[in-house]
């Protein structure tokens, strides 16, 4: 497989325009990874609902938002492998049937269980989409053709994520939460049948012998326990266990020396060095790798794919904790909240449509640049205007900044990323950057929950305290709200004088949701480190593009 390194792409001169059939295929490719990243966002408005209905605790919505894209992260390798050697229509077509199938059950899910599980049978079908669709496109276009395909790409998947709170919102107020999935059901019926008609098959060449099972079990493992220890850190207790944990008939008590989640974070950091040691062991007994450790000698990909991880955490945490905020803290309805939260949507499509000529000025590291400058700069401005009492118009301002950036980082920094990668191991490419994307929106996810989650263990008894509500109360409130994502704030709201807390109802609700917001500006702030990370990233990406 390395020596497919030696191949380079085909120029702009020497590729000749695709046919019309490439973008239509182009279309469909894209519409199949939007159904995906839609599913990934889609969710979170809908959170509150799902939360409320199923009765779901913290660590549960949690789940539901990250296990996605944990599962989607640990299989992608493999995925990516197969579409090199069974063929990527092929993946493609199987994948987008599961995701439907899987979509079904979770919309029939009357438990936290049920529908936990659902959402990774969904990450199965969208783990053999991923691979297969982006590396078809890195397949099929050359030149400068690849570079606008790359650019439509790239306003797909950034408008799809800003656009998934606002469908969500629709969809939870007027129908119910079970449509953010049912949804799927037409849309996925579409692109299989418009597959079947115009994707072109592409496989990948140049393969050895044997199958990589454990590296695909290592890596699976690694990245699995890696997020499960940053989302289960804030309830079992990051060194000391504050509570049992239990899986099956097995039980990790309370009374145990060490918590669980340093164990696990252990066997992360295990689990994966062993993952490189046996991927350069393969490569050196000349056996199929499930990734050819030698892509990363190519400074674009290893820098790319490092800018990408670093962004990812930050947007996905960001998506996470705002639907939270706006319900639970400012008051708004399921449909409002999408409303605000499709600021982004409008500023990604608005510059994903012209980020291709931002790039041919600018180049395409230059354009991330710029971008990720807008992310940073709109972030850091929402934190200045959260409150309990902030207008939805105000939030959206900065919200449509940050969307404008958006669209510009994410329709370049793919094609930046495979741009030198030969088409032989676009597979293997492809799922290793959507792999570290993937690996990125679950550490967003779960940083950004736990970040919340210990944000309002110190913001909500101080802002109980200031509005007069006595000590045992507000200890059994804080925990309450917490444990319950911002739940109790919404029911307490709706309840009035009416609720357990007579009259001071009132009093409690403006208490916790001026606490609630304080520990929102905690996990934006999270959100933006990481976001300059990036930044710094694409910095680096731009010196190496200049040589």
């Amino acid at each position: 497989m390395t020596e497919a390194l030696a191949a380079t792409p085909a120029s702009a001169d020497a590729a000749g325009a695709p046919p019309r059939r490439a973008w239509i295929a182009l279309g469909v490719l894209a519409a199949g990874l939007g159904m995906i990243v839609l599913d990934g966002t889609i969710v979170g408005v809908a959170l509150p609902d799902i939360i409320g209905d199923l009765h779901l605790d913290l660590t549960e919505a949690q789940w539901v938002s990250s296990l996605y894209a944990v599962l989607l992260a640990a299989l992608l390798l493999s995925t990516g492998k197969l579409a090199d050697r069974w063929g990527r229509k092929r993946l493609f077509l199987l994948g987008v049937a599961v995701f439907v199938a899987a979509s079904a059950w979770a919309a029939s899910a009357d438990s936290g269980a049920a529908l936990i599980s659902a959402r990774a049978a969904q990450a199965v079908g969208a783990a053999l989409i991923m691979p297969s669709t982006l590396s078809t496109v890195n397949a099929t276009f050359r030149g400068r053709y690849r570079a606008a395909a790359f650019g439509i790409w790239g306003a797909v998947i950034s408008g799809a994520a800003a656009i998934g709170p606002l469908v969500g919102g629709a969809l939870t107020q007027y129908a119910s939460w079970q449509w953010v999935f049912l949804v799927n059901l037409p849309l996925g019926a579409a692109i299989f049948a418009l597959g079947v008609w115009v994707v072109p098959e592409t496989r990948g060449s140049g393969f050895r012998r044997g199958a990589d099972v454990d590296g695909a079990l290592l890596s699976a493992i690694g990245f699995g326990t890696l997020v499960f220890a940053i989302i289960e850190g804030p309830d079992l207790g990051w060194w000391t266990p504050k509570a049992d944990f239990s899986i099956g008939g097995w039980v990790w008590p309370k009374t145990a020396a060490v918590s669980i989640v340093p164990v696990c974070l252990a066997v992360a950091v295990v689990a994966l060095t062993l993952f490189v040691v046996w991927e350069r062991h393969r490569e050196r007994v000349q056996r199929d790798a499930l990734l050819d450790l030698s892509l990363f000698r190519l400074r674009t990909f290893s820098w790319g794919n490092l800018t990408a991880a670093t962004v990812a955490v930050g947007e996905f945490a960001l998506i996470f904790v705002l639907p939270l905020y706006l319900t639970a803290s400012v008051g708004l309805t399921i449909m409002q909240t999408g409303l605000v939260l499709a600021a982004m949507a409008i500023g990604a499509f608005a510059s994903g449509a012209a980020a291709r000529h931002l790039a041919a000025r600018f180049g395409a590291p230059g354009t991330v640049m710029i971008g990720l400058a807008l992310e940073v700069v709109g972030v850091l401005a929402l934190t200045l205007v959260v409150s309990a009492s902030a207008s939805g118009w105000l939030l959206a301002v900065p919200l449509v900044v940050y969307g404008l950036g958006l669209g510009l980082a994410s329709a370049q920094l793919t094609g930046t990323v495979l741009r030198d990668v030969p088409v032989a191991v676009s597979g293997q490419g492809s799922a290793t950057q959507s792999t570290v994307r993937q690996i990125g929106s679950a550490l967003g996810t779960a940083l950004a929950g736990a970040a919340l989650s210990v944000s309002l263990a110190l913001t909500l008894p101080r802002a109980l305290a200031d509005g007069g509500v006595s000590e045992p109360l507000a200890t059994q409130l804080a925990e309450t709200t917490r444990v319950s994502a911002g739940t109790i704030i919404t029911q307490l709201r709706a309840q009035g004088t009416a609720s357990s807390l007579g009259a001071q109802t009132d009093a409690a609700v403006q208490a916790l949701a001026s606490g609630f917001a304080d520990a929102t500006r905690w996990s934006l702030l999270v959100a933006a480190l990481f976001l300059v990370l990036g930044l710094v990233g694409a910095v680096r990406l731009r010196s190496i593009d200049r040589r």
